[in-house]
């Protein structure tokens, strides 16, 4: 059965939740962001999760919530968590997108938007800029290995990404 899923997948920061909204708006599609999902099950913030728990108990959460998406959902755009392109049943799940940009540009976009200091605070491995560029450098390729779709989202609007998400995906069908 064709789940007719798209999962947006990229580094922290790059806009895929902003992009799924746009989707939704657009195209009227549904969205559900993974760590939205895991925050709720959990009744934690990602960061409380991260200090108390650690990086890998908390992988560990992604990999239950990709299982119950593969399980349970149908024709959604999925908006993932930087490291949630590691789950082995991806594939299953939905057409992988992923939304590419420069480190630079990131950190610009989260930087000079209104709520920057909101959005740095959720993420946890966003705190220290060196590391976060090194696993930036180290993420490329994975990302770009697993993605059925590359879409460069560096100076575009994000409606502008939606269109061109669909009418690659179009073509692709």
């Amino acid at each position: 059965m064709e789940k007719n899923n798209i999962i947006l997948i990229g580094f922290m920061g790059v806009g895929k939740g902003t992009v799924a909204r746009a989707i939704f708006k657009e195209f009227g599609r549904i969205s559900i962001d993974t760590d939205d999902i895991i925050e709720s099950n959990t009744k934690q913030k990602i960061k409380d999760i991260f200090e108390e728990f650690g990086e890998e108990y908390f992988r560990d959460l992604e990999k239950q919530c990709a299982l119950w998406l593969e399980k349970s959902i149908t024709n959604t755009i999925i908006s993932t968590g930087g490291g949630f392109y590691k789950q082995e049943n991806l594939k299953k799940i939905g057409k992988i997108v992923y939304l590419k940009s420069s480190f630079d540009a990131i950190l610009h976009k989260i930087y000079s938007s209104k709520d920057s200091k909101k959005k740095l605070k959720k993420r946890p491995l966003l705190q220290n800029t060196i590391q976060a560029q090194v696993l930036f450098n180290s993420r490329i390729q994975q990302y770009e290995q697993v993605a059925d779709m590359i879409i460069d989202v560096e100076d575009k609007l994000d409606i502008d990404i939606a269109k061109e998400i669909f009418t690659n995906l179009q073509g692709k069908s």
